[in-house]
């Protein structure tokens, strides 16, 4: 049985800054549909990064993208009977996929502030190689690490 073809999805850029990227993380963090909200809350994280950082929002944005997107990942492979963690190089689109949604729970996970005061503590962290979504990444990498000996496992 053949697998499913995945299909290349074409984002549209945000309303603000004609940016894919800032368009696909305002879908990321919309819930239940209601994308007003999810721009009001990046908009506003933007502005308050370049009132504290005095930069470019989108740069600092891109920065975490790129500071919280893994290099290497464990899968589960079963051979033989037994499960191994094998490590495997992590695709470009997968790799975004990832870092927006380690950003995202990490400041999800912060208590007692606004979401977008949240996100942009998030972003400003991750852009400077520290924060949840980094450690995150870190555990991820170091895990794969642990299993380099399962790599001729791999396909």
């Amino acid at each position: 049985m053949r697998r499913k073809v995945n299909y290349k999805r074409e984002y549209k850029p945000d309303p603000k800054f004609e940016n894919q990227l800032v368009g696909r993380f305002i879908n990321q963090v919309m819930k239940d549909g209601k994308k007003s909200t999810a721009q009001r809350i990046v908009f506003r994280a933007f502005e308050e990064i370049e009132k504290t950082k005095k930069q470019n929002p989108v740069t600092v944005f891109e920065s975490a993208i790129r500071n919280c997107s893994p290099l290497v990942e464990t899968r589960s492979k079963r051979v033989g009977g037994a499960n191994y963690q094998v490590p495997m190089e992590v695709r470009g689109e997968r790799k975004i996929a990832l870092a927006i949604r380690w950003i995202l729970s990490a400041s999800r996970g912060k208590k007692g502030k606004p979401m977008h005061e949240k996100l942009a503590e998030e972003l400003m962290m991750a852009s400077q190689n520290e924060g949840g979504a980094v450690k995150k990444k870190t555990d991820v990498q170091k895990m794969a690490e642990a299993n380099r000996a399962f790599a001729h496992f791999a396909r």
